[in-house]
């Protein structure tokens, strides 16, 4: 059915420099049927000059006009005269056939006497009295401002006419609304087969579909469609994909825009195309309407308005709100809409009536990774046999975007090698390429640097490996990636709750680094910057946002709303802040002396660690072993790691 419901499939597009052309062409025409090829005004004449060509018998014919204008046709010979060179001749050079004077009789009967007596002589060959029509003249000269009037009639009603996406941007056309309808002619038909894992969030929308293609299996129940669902979830988890999966797979009108198309400049445009979507979307119902980004225009009201006057985005909320569930509302309409940002929205656009469900998109599990990893690597050239199960493993915290990312990295990757095929090493390659930048083995590094870097990412290897809930170790370089000198790769343990005695391993972990320098060197540098922001963020959550803090107590200050953004004061006293404050300088302190100690313990390993690592400047997991020992408390390790 989508394929023909377009407006616009079978629109003549007209270009505006063929309606220039064709003015043109239009007054070159009127100028040659109004002048002949006397494209140049008649000279005009004197009697007595009148007289002196006459009885020099330059004079071919004359003409008079209502007895009072008489137009002087030259002969040949004349016109080859010097006298007569401005007449002689048109604007393109050609021979003028006339007239080439003009002039005032003043008394017709003298006047007439006067080419009589010419006549007879044989200075003039003929002449003659005419009647002139003035009506023709003004004909004649009112055409090209009606054919002016003509064409700026047909500009306009092009520019005013035309449905959705029908020249949107256009000054009488700015309130139209600028969806897209889905052609399935020309548009890349997204089933839900090319929609991997999500498997919640795929039941709850293909069960919408169905109710598209089939309402009566639900209304003989007496059940009601639902009016919209709002995709949640992270960047890059397929919210879109998944409407685009509906939009191939619903048999009904699908109009996809995005939430700022909305937006403009105009008082009134975005409540102006709201009201025309809704409109052609009835029209066409039933149907289906995408609304991405929606957090563009459906953010709460009245917070960010400070200044009190007319505000635009809440206008068109209002209306949006009012199309979905109004006095005029049809139930044939169902609006999806995805957003990464659903704590910013409206309250009236989440009650039930409006999004009567919310299908959270979460990022994918290890099995759901597996399945993403086999549609993305379809496409590709690959050596066989290659395990995805493998590759899910050493993606945790990917997003469908970032696995299509790292496939398509690997090809590149195996390309740049003269590779037949794309084999493992470049999965892992395009994985910490991703994760830690592109490698920089042309920086200069000095060799007390070199030795610093080697003790700082040693520093972080021996605490994670000698802690039970850190992190398990892949790999450790200190070649250059990115921004960083250096870099250690690990593979976190999927939880779904996370204990204190957990958060603190990896904060130990994390220290471990700083830890290092200072056994090591008695000194320690401004490499650990980033150790000590990501440490700080844990510490503050354990305090402040998951209530892990004795002293504070069972506190939460997170807001999940999001609105906590537009207060100016802090949600706690002056005195808890001085005391949330110092439990987490205590907790980072206590952890980094915790790291001291472990590495303190551990002198020699560290060192040897270090050496490997100026030596190779890669170690893996089998070096630590070779030097630690296997984890003891490392049950899955095997499986997890090979």
């Amino acid at each position: 059915m989508a394929k023909d419901n377009n407006p616009n499939s079978n629109k003549f597009k007209v270009s505006p420099w063929l309606i220039y052309t064709a003015i043109l062409l239009i007054f070159l025409f009127i100028s040659f049927i109004t002048g002949g090829s006397s494209l140049n005004e008649p000279g005009q004449l004197t009697s007595s000059k009148f007289n002196d060509y006459l009885e020099k018998g330059q004079i071919e014919k004359v003409i008079v006009y209502n007895k009072t204008e008489a137009e002087v046709f030259l002969n040949a010979t004349a016109l080859k005269d010097a006298a007569h060179k401005k007449v002689s001749k048109d604007v393109f050079d050609r021979p003028n056939k006339g007239p080439h004077y003009t002039f005032d009789i003043g008394n017709d009967q003298i006047f007439q006497n006067k080419l009589e007596k010419a006549v007879a002589e044989g200075k003039l060959k003929d002449f003659n009295f005419l009647p002139k029509n003035n009506w023709s003249d003004i004909l004649i000269s009112l055409l090209p401002i009606i054919i002016i009037i003509a064409v700026w009639i047909f500009i306009m009603r092009k520019m005013s006419g035309g449905g959705a996406g029908g020249g949107g941007g256009q000054i009488f056309n700015i309130g139209k609304s600028k969806a897209k309808l889905f052609d399935e002619k020309t548009d890349i038909k997204t089933t839900f087969k090319d929609v991997a894992g999500l498997e919640g969030a795929k039941e709850e929308i293909q069960e919408i579909v169905e109710f598209l293609k089939n309402p009566e299996k639900y209304t003989n129940l007496g059940g009601k469609i639902p009016k919209g669902a709002l995709l949640v979830g992270p960047p890059g988890t397929g919210k879109t994909l998944l409407a685009k999966a509906v939009a191939g797979e619903a048999q009904v009108p699908f109009f996809s825009l995005s939430g700022s198309d909305f937006v403009e400049m105009f008082v009134g445009v975005g409540a102006s195309r709201v009201r025309d979507l809704f409109k052609q979307a009835k029209e066409k119902s039933p149907a289906i309407i995408f609304i991405d980004e929606i957090d563009a225009v459906g953010r709460a009201r009245g917070k960010s308005n400070m200044s009190g006057g007319n505000d635009e985005r809440e206008n068109t909320l209002n209306q949006l709100l009012t199309e979905m569930d109004g006095f005029g509302t049809n139930s044939n309409v169902i609006v999806l809409a995805a957003t990464n940002r659903a704590d910013v929205l409206d309250k009236a656009l989440m009650r039930a009536g409006r999004f009567d469900r919310q299908i959270f998109v979460d990022l994918p599990d290890i099995r759901e990774r597996a399945e993403i990893f086999k549609v993305h690597l379809a496409p590709l050239k690959k050596i066989e046999g290659l395990d995805t199960d493998f590759l899910a493993k050493q993606t945790p915290g990917f997003s469908g975007a970032d696995i299509a990312n790292v496939c398509n990295e690997a090809a590149l990757i195996a390309a740049r090698n003269n590779k037949i095929a794309v084999d493992k090493q470049d999965f892992l390659d395009a994985v910490d390429r991703i994760v830690g930048g592109l490698e920089k083995k042309n920086k200069i590094v000095t060799p007390d640097e070199k030795k610093a870097i080697a003790i700082h990412e040693a520093g972080h290897a021996t605490v994670s490996w000698m802690l039970e809930h850190a992190a398990p170790l892949i790999k450790v370089t200190i070649v250059p990636r990115g921004q960083s000198l250096g870099a250690a790769w690990y593979l976190p343990e999927e939880r779904l709750i996370v204990r204190p005695d957990q958060m603190l391993d990896e904060m130990c972990a994390t220290m471990g680094g700083r830890a290092a320098e200072k056994v090591t060197f008695n000194r320690i540098s401004t490499g650990a910057l980033s150790d000590l922001e990501k440490v700080t963020k844990q510490a503050r959550a354990m305090v402040t946002v998951y209530g892990l803090n004795e002293k504070i107590g069972n506190v939460t200050y997170y807001d999940s709303t999001g609105q906590s953004e537009y207060n100016f004061s802090k949600p706690y006293s002056e005195e808890t802040a001085r005391v949330i404050d110092e439990e987490i300088s205590l907790l980072i302190e206590g952890q980094y002396q915790r790291a001291i100690q472990i590495l303190e313990e551990n002198k020699d390993k560290l060192n040897q660690l270090a050496n490997i690592l100026i030596e190779k400047e890669v170690i893996f997991k089998d070096d630590l072993e070779a030097i630690f020992g296997k984890r003891t408390f490392d049950k899955n390790l095997e499986e997890v790691v090979s």
